[in-house]
């Protein structure tokens, strides 16, 4: 084959990038992975007439998702760091968190062996970091505290965040100057530095069989346009202690909402924008292949009769290291005119009819890569 003496400079010059790309990325390391998880699901008294149905349902036992990260070591105990991370759903194949392309993780920064992490983008809040401290039912959106307020699986865009690891301790800070920037009007609003933004951090201390946990969230909700004080606020203390092969876990969280904004399950109205989540829970290791978990959890809304419990029990099989078959069910209790059901669509209150309980049950396998 004959090359011109252009084309062989080319040749040799795209040789010789990728050689230097290749030779570049040699100090650091790329890592493809994700999650896929689906079952079929019943769930009855749907809004509306009450009916029940059967359904392919996704994301039970954990987030379906696809993501990468890369690491590069700078020298001197300091790497460069980046996260890009997509939620999707399985059945549809639709992207998930309001559309985004990398709307579960999407951040870049440094990381020193010593002193922590600064990292700036897309990420989850303190109250997401902190769940593995005090949540018996692990990553499951449907039958677990996520159900009870959404804010547990927060993300803020726009945001700074620094984690360091002490010994046993975990200190976390954060701060968003746009939480939502699918809000009109509601974040990175020239001249209102306050409209959209989300702040807090947690402490975590966790030893071979205690963890224990305080987190705080704030975020403001407001737009220009209306409430722009509007603004909620997250306490959160829990951990779990281990004992063999079981642990047992409790928790709580405060919440308050100030200047028009609105707690997820509350009647909006400004005399009762506060509650109490109070939730126990127990995992035990049947064998090393074979778990089962329970929990309980309960909210009060002030000056309301409108409390819902939701009732949680799971067991898993592993059938290998990366696959697991398992099995889900959960009952809400309402009161009044409170409407708690199984979390769908990125929401749980609505999904049944007012005080009108809830019963579901999911049988799934989950793959991880």
């Amino acid at each position: 084959m004959n090359f011109t003496s252009s084309s062989m400079l080319r040749t040799v010059g795209s040789a010789a990038a990728l050689t230097a790309a290749s030779t570049c990325w040699s100090q650091g390391s790329l890592t493809l992975y994700g999650v896929t998880d689906a079952g079929i699901e019943y769930v009855n008294h749907l809004p509306g007439n009450g009916s029940s149905s059967v359904r392919l349902s996704t994301g039970n036992i954990a987030a379906n998702r696809f993501g990468m990260r890369g690491i590069e070591d700078l020298g001197g105990s300091l790497t460069a760091i980046f996260v890009l991370e997509s939620g999707f759903d399985l059945d549809t194949g639709r992207s998930t968190q309001g559309g985004r392309l990398f709307g579960r993780n999407a951040y870049v920064g440094l990381k020193h062996a010593q002193w922590g992490s600064l990292t700036l983008g897309r990420q989850i809040n303190a109250l997401y970091e902190t769940f593995p401290y005090f949540e018996p039912m692990g990553l499951a959106t449907k039958y677990s505290v996520y159900s009870q307020d959404v804010a547990f699986v927060g993300r803020a865009d726009n945001t700074i965040r620094y984690t360091g690891r002490f010994g046993p301790v975990t200190a976390s800070g954060f701060y968003s100057f746009g939480a939502d920037s699918n809000v009109a009007n509601g974040s990175e609003v020239p001249g209102e530095p306050k409209l959209g933004r989300d702040f807090g951090g947690y402490l975590a201390y966790s030893s071979d069989n205690i963890r224990v946990t305080a987190a705080y969230d704030e975020a403001n909700t407001g737009t220009t346009i209306r409430n722009a004080d509007a603004k909620t606020r997250r306490i959160v203390t829990g951990g779990a202690f281990s004992l063999g092969n079981a642990s047992v876990f409790a928790g709580y969280r405060w919440a308050r909402a100030y200047d028009g904004a609105v707690l997820a399950g509350a009647t909006p109205g400004a005399g009762n924008q506060a509650s109490n989540l109070y939730w126990v829970g127990v995992t035990y290791d049947v064998t090393p292949n074979l778990n089962i978990a329970g929990a309980a959890y309960y909210q009060d809304f002030r000056n309301t009769g409108n409390d819902p419990w939701l009732l949680s029990l799971r067991t898993e099989y592993l059938l290998s290291k990366r696959t697991r078959a398992y099995a889900s069910v959960g009952y809400t209790i309402n009161k009044g005119t409170s409407n708690l059901g199984f979390f769908d669509g990125g929401k749980s209150f609505g999904n049944t009819n007012p005080g009108q309980n809830q019963f579901g049950a999911v049988v799934g396998m989950r793959h991880s890569f």
